[in-house]
């Protein structure tokens, strides 16, 4: 097909427009416009979301079948990356507290002044 056929009148604007319409999913122009979801066909997406349950449900039933004082082995599953899904944010940097703050949090949470920190002591 010719663009050109076009404006020498053997193409119509109408069958233009089925013909872009009536694309395949990972065609060229559908690259373009979508980046590189479009190469994700509708199989890729539903094994990912798959993927994402059943790791889901393992890390949920580890974690209904652990005790009371028991923590969780592992962290919370993340998704499979997907293109058009931004990236997660990255864990905040651990900071150990000082004693002072654990002071004050300690002595809110029982409702009473803080006392000053004296090291040692």
């Amino acid at each position: 097909m010719d663009l050109l056929d076009l404006y020498r009148g053997r193409l119509s604007w109408r069958r233009l427009r089925v013909i872009i319409r009536h694309l395949p999913a990972d065609s060229a122009l559908a690259r373009e416009l979508h980046g590189e979801s479009a190469d994700w066909s509708r199989t890729d997406r539903l094994l990912a979301d798959l993927v994402d349950i059943g790791r889901l449900h393992m890390h949920t039933t580890v974690a209904v079948n652990l005790g009371k004082d028991q923590r969780h082995p592992w962290p919370a599953p993340q998704p499979v990356p997907r293109p058009w899904m931004a990236e997660p944010a990255p864990p905040p940097a651990a900071r150990r507290a000082s004693p002072a703050e654990i002071a004050d949090t300690v002595a809110q949470a029982m409702d009473r002044p803080p006392r000053p920190y004296q090291p040692g002591g």
